[in-house]
């Protein structure tokens, strides 16, 4: 069977450092943090006061007042930025078969506010059990593709995907085989989170996975640095879609490029830290790379998961080596979680447009917030530190990789 060519012709991103893909992307070649004080709820009795949240954000802006109240925060962000994508590809005004076209989303927690407001009530209350009749609706993860099909007549296939921080990537992957299997002509991709409340920040500062930095959070994600102390929380949305080649010309679409392979692999070693060699990230970019049938000399950037972990770090980097060899040191390699925070089941979507942008535009953004090298990194690595680069982007990879020992990595390529 003769495997489909599959295209990115639009992309919505809704991050904590810009409400759209041009601010996004001017933002991180800037270098700008997202990260400030909560303003959502008063963290200060928790331990990490800040995070990486939206700003000037009003859903009502986007969606009547009425209809936002029947969703959870992740899946307005994911209407809202899906909104975006499927605008900028103009892939409703060509009268599309809809039967044709699906919509594959990731998230890795769904509607976690919800469920905090729910309970709370509850609990809070005289005992008799009364719950909003949206509550269930409002707080499954799957909703948000719901959503979005139900808005935009979608019928093709239709699901999230769940694995943790590794979420979006593994919906892209799918969108792109469903693609290329002619299952579909195209899919609205990507993820949304919205995890900025009092469950995920005492959850996370629980695990000791936060950073604690609140006397600096513009500079407290610092992936790569010797004194990093953990991530950023962040949340937001990234949207791609994701088309067959000829159904893209056929229409006249603007190409972005083109999705050359994925990969996915499992540590199979710890709860919630990856395997200290590194040896699932390693597993889940060969597979990538064999997918996409690239060598590794043929990758010009890598868009690494790097939230700030002392452990998450260095195993990635180790992995990368391996994969790499001495091509390592001609690699750019970059964590934009340094500036968005990390967006959990989000992460993997606004990350992968950061890849595609760098292909588009022939620049790598950069990791912000190096101060000091760590002993444990090769210093010969290029880690793109506190200032973007110029340099000829052919081909990017983005990993994702997620707590339960789930990884991911999608190749995204100049299409030609």
């Amino acid at each position: 069977m003769q495997l489909k060519r599959v295209v990115i012709t639009g992309l919505g991103a809704l991050t904590p450092i810009g409400n759209d893909v041009n601010s996004y992307w001017d933002a991180l070649i800037a270098g700008k943090s997202g990260a400030a004080q909560i303003k959502q709820f008063d963290a200060d009795l928790f331990k990490t006061h800040f995070a990486c949240e939206l700003k000037d954000f009003n859903i009502e802006d986007h969606l009547d007042r009425k209809e936002a109240r029947k969703l959870d925060q992740f899946s307005q962000y994911a209407l809202v930025s899906a909104t975006q994508a499927i605008e900028d590809a103009k892939l409703m005004e060509s009268n599309p078969n809809c039967d044709r076209i699906g919509v594959v989303w990731g998230s890795g927690v769904g509607g976690l506010k919800t469920f905090q407001d729910e309970a709370q009530n509850f609990f809070e209350g005289d005992g008799t059990p009364r719950f909003n009749p949206f509550f269930i609706p409002k707080m499954i993860a799957d909703i948000a593709s719901g959503h979005i099909s139900i808005k935009y007549g979608l019928r093709g296939p239709n699901y999230v995907t769940v694995s943790a921080c590794a979420s979006a990537t593994n919906a892209i992957i799918d969108a792109f085989n469903l693609i290329r299997l002619g299952k579909a002509d195209a899919i609205v991709t990507g993820g949304s989170e919205a995890a900025v409340n009092q469950m995920g920040m005492g959850g996370f500062n629980a695990l000791k996975a936060l950073s604690t930095r609140n006397d600096s959070p513009e500079t407290a994600s610092r992936p790569f640095d010797l004194d990093r102390d953990g991530f950023v929380l962040g949340e937001g949305a990234g949207a791609l879609i994701l088309e067959e080649l000829e159904h893209a010309l056929k229409r006249g679409a603007k190409i972005y490029a083109e999705v050359a392979g994925g990969g996915m692999s499992g540590d199979a070693y710890h709860m919630t830290a990856p395997h200290p060699e590194g040896i699932g990230a390693r597993n889940t970019m060969i597979a990538a790379l064999e997918d996409a049938e690239l060598n590794p000399s043929d990758v010009d950037y890598v868009n690494v998961h790097g939230t700030s972990t002392p452990l998450g770090d260095i195993a990635e980097v180790k992995a990368i080596e391996t994969v790499f060899g001495d091509h390592a040191l001609q690699l750019n390699i970059s964590s934009t979680k340094s500036m968005t925070g990390h967006l959990l089941g989000a992460a993997g979507a606004i990350e992968a447009i950061a890849c595609v942008l760098s292909v588009k535009h022939d620049l790598v953004p950069p990791t912000i917030n190096h101060f000091t090298d760590d002993p444990a990194l090769n210093p010969k690595l290029n880690f793109t530190f506190n200032k973007f680069q110029k340099r000829v982007v052919n081909v990017a990879m983005s990993n994702t990789f997620g707590f339960g020992g789930h990884n991911t990595s999608v190749i995204v390529k100049k299409y030609h």
